[in-house]
């Protein structure tokens, strides 16, 4: 190979780029790229990526040997520190290698608008879920199925749904790896995504976009069930609100307090063990009763109050060792006073004796 370099330079690169470019598309080829496949636009989008692997190796290759052989074959000897020869260049290579990745270019975006295309063509009744994200939590809430809410995604199989995402605070981004579609949340809009789930399963929803000092837990539970298991799930969750409020009206204040508590993301920073919460982004909860009557009584206030005040206000005061700026300062306005004094009320119960 090294003598016919150097007898026909043209020939013993193409060889060796020949070669270069088969082993390199075996090898990306070979690579598990991507997590299972669980959406019917996932297929679409890996075989896209392939696509764009085997156009780039022989780029890749090419673009090398020509820079590495030129590097070597044409540098200086040591101690010549002559010019090199004026050379005007090729004006036919010039033509071929402007074309040649022009066309390649172009048909690749061809290509992809198509598959672009097919993933985004309008579906005929497609179930709606809303989204919304916030620091460092998701919610859902299926609309056109009695206005269920949650902190899981549940979706049918096999039926197209579209999300309609948007944010509370910061830009988040909404994406589930295995459907390999995602879609930024944007504060004041709401973007929207397709998705017809394809396989039966537990995934993750992740933020893709960092939004402060929690983003790497900003996750929730994705759950593909089948269509009668989805029915079944969405039939709980109407009784559970129903029977969440009857509580609440009732006075089973614990029941509603708790259901507040995981339905505002609560639980996505702050550890709790009646809740089942173990992150540790903001000051555990449970040892609140205690806190709240340490920290409450430099203002004055009672544990009810303090409890209240941190809520509504999350700067006013902060526990030791925790930042500024990571708790959502807009529970005043998601919760209504009655609300707020229930999820305050159960927070204390749970976490010692309420004081008087």
């Amino acid at each position: 190979m090294r003598r016919l370099l150097r007898k026909r330079p043209a020939l013993g690169m193409a060889l060796l780029s020949g070669v270069s470019t088969a082993v390199g598309i075996v090898i990306v080829l070979a690579i598990d790229w991507f997590p299972v496949q669980a959406s019917t636009a996932a297929p679409q989008i890996d075989t896209l990526w392939d696509v764009l692997m085997i156009a780039s190796v022989p780029v890749f290759v090419l673009v090398m040997s020509v820079a590495l052989y030129s590097v070597f074959a044409f540098r200086a000897e040591p101690g010549d520190l002559s010019d090199g020869a004026p050379i005007h260049g090729n004006t036919r290579l010039e033509v071929i290698w402007v074309t040649i990745p022009f066309i390649m270019v172009s048909a690749l975006a061809v290509y992809g608008w198509v598959v672009l295309e097919d993933i985004e063509a309008k579906q005929t009744d497609p179930l709606i879920v809303n989204v919304n994200g916030q620091q460092f939590a998701w919610r859902f809430d299926y609309p056109e199925e009695g206005k269920v809410k949650s902190t899981q995604l549940v979706l049918p199989k096999d039926r197209d749904v579209e999300f309609r995402v948007k944010t509370d605070d910061v830009l988040h981004d909404f994406w589930v790896p295995q459907f390999r579609l995602k879609t930024d949340a944007v504060p004041g809009l709401t973007t929207k995504i397709r998705v017809t789930p394809s396989r039966l399963g537990e995934y993750d929803v992740v933020c893709a976009e960092l939004c402060g000092l929690g983003h790497s837990t900003m996750r929730a539970a994705v759950r593909v069930v089948t269509p009668e298991d989805f029915d079944a799930w969405i039939a709980k969750e109407q009784k559970s609100e129903t029977d969440g409020g009857a509580a609440a009206a009732g006075g089973d204040e614990a029941a509603a307090g708790k259901q507040l508590f995981t339905e505002t993301g609560c639980n996505a920073c702050h550890t709790l063990a009646d809740a089942e919460s173990s992150s540790a982004i903001g000051p555990g909860l449970d040892e609140l009763s205690a806190d709240a009557e340490k920290f409450g009584k430099q203002d004055k206030q009672s544990p009810e109050e303090y409890v209240k005040a941190s809520t509504e206000d999350p700067g006013a005061f902060l526990v030791p060792n925790f930042n500024d700026g990571v708790m959502p300062a807009d529970y005043a306005k998601q919760l209504s006073p009655e609300e707020l004094d229930t999820l305050v009320k159960y927070l204390l119960s749970v976490s010692g004796e309420e004081k008087p």
